[in-house]
């Protein structure tokens, strides 16, 4: 699944074509992706100009003129292809070529500039939701979430007060959207990596006794604004089925320190460990026991 940093990426592709763009058409070539639309989804859409595209956790929300808010959700092979005029991105020699199979653009904005933007979702595990902005801290897709990873509320005090008394391990605590929202299991793995800590560790060893944060909380976090502005700045991970919004590729993928590299050396100067793998929580965890204590 897409996580922070694609989502974002999707969002600075998206934002040169819909902000400040009416919404002239929209297309529904089905009434389902994960869940059905709504039966006034096109009505709420058409003739309303979108006034700003924004991101909460692995959600892209843009808000309409009228006060609605359109939630969208990637899910697991979700995607959008902007086309403008007749022009035509084609990827490079270090990309694949775009999926042509139109018969997954289920949802296709037809914008009052010309521009059209397709929703593309093979295994239509996303979704599209239109909620009013006044009520949207009340939405349940919402409701709940964490602080944002890269946001001015997330640091080594808060994680440390989020993780006191969890008897969970760091990773899992780390992936909890409650804990801290848009973070998944690619992120996670990178970042305790870069931190040197162990993904069984407990989760409430990040605070100590008096509650105040331990210097390997502050080492995390650190280490988790780092990953993530790399793989934003990279164009996100394109593991599968994530690609820009041009049809190019992510490339972080190519900066992984311990992801999919089980059997591989340590990247970490001075280590002589081996990357293994083992299953936590039912997704793969990829570590140095050597150096992530």
């Amino acid at each position: 699944m897409p996580e922070l940093p694609e989502v974002e990426t999707v969002r600075r592709g998206l934002e040169p074509v819909m902000e400040g763009q009416a919404v002239a058409r929209v297309e529904v070539r089905r009434g389902d992706l994960r869940f059905p639309l709504q039966k006034d989804f096109v009505a709420r859409l058409e003739g309303q100009t979108v006034t700003g595209l924004g991101r909460r956790a692995k959600y892209l929300t843009a808000d309409l003129g009228s006060g609605d808010v359109l939630l969208m959700h990637l899910g697991m092979s979700g995607s959008f292809r902007v086309v403008q005029g007749q022009n035509a991105v084609m990827p490079g020699a270090f990309h694949h070529p775009r999926n042509e199979e139109r018969t997954h653009d289920h949802v296709v904005f037809h914008m009052a500039s010309g521009a059209t933007i397709s929703f593309n979702d093979p295994r239509r595990f996303g979704y599209m939701k239109i909620v009013p902005r006044k009520g949207l801290a009340d939405e349940p897709l919402l409701r709940g979430l964490g602080p944002e990873p890269l946001g001015n509320e997330f640091d080594a005090a808060m994680l440390a007060r989020a993780c006191a008394g969890k008897k969970t391990s760091l990773k899992t605590a780390l992936l909890d959207q409650r804990v801290v929202a848009g973070l998944g299991n690619i992120y996670v793995c990178e970042a305790l990596f870069r931190a040197h800590l162990s993904p069984k560790r407990q989760a409430s060893t990040l605070a100590a006794r008096s509650g105040a944060p331990a210097d390997h909380a502050k080492r995390l976090v650190t280490a988790i604004h780092a990953v993530l502005n790399a793989a934003i700045k990279a164009g996100g991970s394109s593991l599968r089925d994530h690609r820009q919004t041009d049809g190019e590729l992510g490339y972080f993928q190519h900066s992984f320190q311990v992801y999919g590299r089980e059997g591989e050396k340590c990247k970490a100067a001075g280590c002589s460990g081996i990357v293994k793998r083992f299953t936590q929580n039912g997704r793969s965890t990829f570590w140095c026991p050597q150096c992530q204590k």
